[in-house]
């Protein structure tokens, strides 16, 4: 993210703490409230300023001016601020009035700032792509299978990275003739299924084979390797890690923009083809508009309107 207004004083403080959203949020989103609070407090500069709703819609406009940030961070920002703004109220340390200000300020329009839209957010891979990506690992050695294996839960399974770091050999299924995976999303509160294709688990259990035969056990199906990728190790895969491996490999292919978000993407718009509610169980979510408005990654197709008269 850039930086807002660089200094080097402390943000001012205020009579609440960001981790009062315990219980509501995951540990991951309040730590970005968080970051997001922090950067408002730095551009507010006293406690005073920072709990008026004006300075909130001044650091608006100071970051469509004076930054390069993105529409969709700026508002995210806002929003964190108004979320914290607004259980404040519920636990007594502002006033409801002073909640309800903050939260009639208005975030950006997508337009007024569309150059600042990365062109690169949502790269759809075509299957043809996919399937030479997946092939790409040099098998013939243990961290090739290992990439192998995680390249094609990420092409069947619609995971999300924080999913694929967490997935263990227990969450694996057999359902009838294929298997499912059972994955926590960041909104469940129950495991849900996911879809693991059959290519996907036989690229697991060889992976997970190897690993046994060089006496490592782990209860999780993605561990790194030391000294230089000959070492196996039980260590789970970072997030870190897991874009790197994906980036390596789409690189090589001239896919430079691929992130591992863009493989979730990749089944979502595959599915949608067939049957748009099918993708969104498999995605895991709530709302169809979700899965159709960010996930079907559709384009017009050429010579529709040939024969329409």
């Amino acid at each position: 993210m850039h930086a807002i207004r660089p200094t080097h004083i402390a943000p001012p403080a205020l009579p609440f703490r960001v981790d009062m959203l315990a219980g509501q949020l995951a540990p991951s989103s309040i730590r970005m409230y968080e970051r997001d609070m922090r950067a408002y407090l730095q551009f507010a500069g006293t406690t005073e300023a920072a709990l008026k709703a004006e300075t909130l819609a001044r650091f608006r406009t100071w970051c469509a001016q004076e930054t390069a940030l993105s529409p969709n961070t700026i508002n995210r920002m806002l929003s964190a601020v108004k979320r914290i703004m607004t259980e404040a109220a519920a636990q007594g340390y502002v006033s409801t009035e002073t909640a309800a200000s903050f939260r009639l300020v208005a975030g950006v329009k997508q337009a007024a700032l569309k150059d600042r839209v990365k062109t690169n957010a949502r790269v759809r891979i075509e299957p043809v792509d996919m399937r030479t990506l997946c092939e790409l690992p040099n098998e013939e050695r243990p961290i090739g299978m290992r990439d192998a294996a995680l390249l094609a839960a990420l092409a069947s399974g619609a995971l999300r990275v924080s999913e694929l770091v967490g997935m263990k050999t227990c969450d694996i299924r057999r359902k009838g003739s294929s298997y499912v995976v059972m994955v926590l999303g960041k909104n469940d509160i129950e495991a849900r299924e996911a879809p693991l294709s059959r290519e996907a688990v036989a690229r697991i259990n060889a992976w997970l084979a190897v690993r046994t035969d060089e006496g490592v056990t782990c209860e999780h199906v993605f561990t790194a390797f030391d000294g230089r990728g000959e070492r196996i190790t039980a260590r789970p895969l970072s997030t870190t890690a897991i874009w790197q491996i994906v980036r390596k490999y789409a690189g090589s292919l001239g896919l430079d923009h691929v992130k591992p978000h863009d493989f979730r993407r990749f089944v979502g718009t595959q599915l949608a083809r067939k049957d748009i509610r099918q993708a969104q169980k498999a995605l895991g979510h709530k709302r169809l508009e979700t899965t159709a408005r960010h996930y079907v990654l559709d384009e017009l197709e050429p010579g529709l309107t040939d024969d329409l008269y």
